[in-house]
């Protein structure tokens, strides 16, 4: 008889809806209720992040997210999804010390005349870093509006010269059990197979609204939002834009991302923000934005189907998810 048990990383309905809970104890705080919260508790959520210091970051602002209403760092900050460290969404932001972000080397490999692997700081040399702000849709229905500081994708792939059989471009998560603490739990009980990985199609990783980030709200990135490099694709569900880069590779066959690997029901390669297609345990229509208590309605590709709907026109995106 097969048992079905419930892995460690999978979320119940209940708990995609923690955020809500998360802001509640915000909210406590602003309306003056800090009395009926012990004063040790009071001191953990001050203590909640991350310290390191951030470096200020010269950049060019853009035009991109004109309007929009930005999250607050805080909220940016202390509510992640980063499973190398935690299945929690707190938890990271008080364990990503253990990342060592300098010295940091990308390897470009695959389909590439130019096979390399370069420091952080000579990928900085040859791009321009611009601020974009960008809606972030989690696909478990929560959203936030941030700030990136960064360099468009196309820019990053350039170094490497992607040749003509490149149908693909794979990216990997660093792996490092010690600077990630979840990464030593192998595959027993559930575990998430590492290093972590995801892929776009070449189409997609040149558009103009794919982007990489080194930096947020001026400075550079929290380690726990994926310093010191991560991806950013603004139509797609959260999970694609794949934190803490180290591995590039340019592919002829559709690489399989990990929720792919660990879960090909509920996630495909696509992950196109798409409130018509909902997830198999809950209704992608609305989201919460973090900080509110009031669900919004989801747009098409996020909010930029103007910009990324062609690539898609003649595809069944209820079959490509």
């Amino acid at each position: 008889m097969y048992i079905l048990r419930k892995p460690t990383w999978q979320l119940s309905e209940n708990e995609v809806t923690d955020e809500t809970l998360f802001h509640k104890r915000r909210e406590f705080l602003k309306l003056g209720a800090a009395a009926l919260v012990s004063s040790s508790v009071v001191v953990e959520k001050l203590s909640a992040m991350e310290t390191t210091p951030r470096t200020p970051l010269s950049f060019v602002k853009t035009s991109y997210g004109e309007g929009l209403e930005l999250n607050s760092f805080e909220q940016a900050s202390t509510y992640n999804n980063f499973y190398e460290f935690s299945t929690s969404k707190e938890k990271p932001a008080k364990m990503a010390h253990t990342l060592i972000t300098s010295p940091w080397d990308v390897g470009f490999y695959g389909e590439c005349e130019n096979s390399t692997i370069l420091g952080v700081e000579d990928i900085l040399k040859q791009v321009a870093l611009e601020e974009r702000i960008y809606r972030f849709r989690c696909v478990e229905g929560w959203s936030m509006v941030v700030p990136w500081i960064g360099f468009p994708l196309k820019k990053f792939l350039d170094i490497a010269k992607p040749n003509a059989k490149a149908k693909y471009v794979a990216f990997k998560t660093k792996y490092d059990p010690q600077m990630f603490p979840d990464q030593s739990r192998g595959l027993m009980f559930g575990a998430i197979p590492y290093p972590y990985v995801e892929g776009l199609r070449m189409d997609e990783a040149l558009n103009e609204l794919a982007f990489v980030a080194i930096g947020m709200y001026g400075k550079e990135l929290p380690k726990q939002n994926g310093a010191p490099l991560r991806l950013i694709v603004p139509w797609k569900y959260g999970f694609k834009s794949i934190k803490s880069i180290d591995y590039v590779e340019f592919t002829i066959k559709e690489p399989k991302n990990t929720w792919q690997v660990v879960n090909p029901v509920e996630y495909g390669f696509y992950a196109n923000v798409n409130p018509t297609v909902d997830h198999p345990r809950w209704s992608q229509a609305k989201e919460r934005k973090l900080g509110s208590f009031l669900k919004t309605k989801t747009l098409m590709f996020n909010g930029y189907e103007k910009e990324v709907a062609y690539m898609y026109k003649d595809m069944d995106l209820k079959r490509y998810f």
